[in-house]
């Protein structure tokens, strides 16, 4: 399922960009491709990295997912970075009982005139339904930075919110 990011309000971009992200469930595996296109060059990306996971991801170009199952308290949190670090989390509730998840996801990069791509694969156990909540965090190369969902919240930029869990992909068949 392809769908557009849209930036919050409060944080619009300085270049002339898009996002959208390609969601693909086939069984446990989640397939997310991430694709900024426009001004691209105006934006600072992590230097590349050994794939290794890694913490605070977020306060660079990053891109993320949240999934949590159907009526769930409980969400995984995941961070994939250009360097291609990652980073993933499980919550028990919002923003509360944060630990690691003990899931390795593979990382891709492929950047082009006017356009970035960066594709994460991950192994999610459980044929439930889940519930997404796709997001990215874009720094420009003065340092601004806009924040991206397929829903915002009212208020600052929280992509933990449940008003950012959006997008449905049915149960494992």
């Amino acid at each position: 399922m392809q769908c557009s990011l849209i930036s919050h309000a409060d944080t619009p971009a300085g270049a002339d960009i898009s996002l959208s992200v390609v969601a693909v469930r086939d069984g446990d595996r989640l397939t997310l491709r991430y694709l900024v296109t426009g001004e691209t060059g105006r934006l600072r990306y992590p230097e590349t990295a050994f794939a290794a996971r890694a913490d605070g991801l977020w306060q660079a170009t990053c891109f993320e997912a949240f999934v949590r199952t159907h009526d769930h308290a409980g969400y995984h949190e995941f961070n994939f970075s250009p360097s291609l670090q990652w980073a993933c989390y499980f919550f028990d509730d919002y923003r509360s009982g944060m630990r690691e998840a003990p899931i390795v996801p593979s990382v891709t990069i492929d950047d082009g005139e006017g356009r970035y791509e960066l594709q994460a694969v991950l192994d999610l156990p459980g044929d439930e339904a889940w519930t997404l909540g796709i997001s990215a965090v874009i720094e420009e190369m003065d340092g601004r930075k806009s924040y991206w969902a397929l829903a915002h919240p009212l208020g600052k930029p929280d992509f933990h919110h449940s008003d950012c869990f959006v997008l449905k992909l049915p149960a494992a068949v």
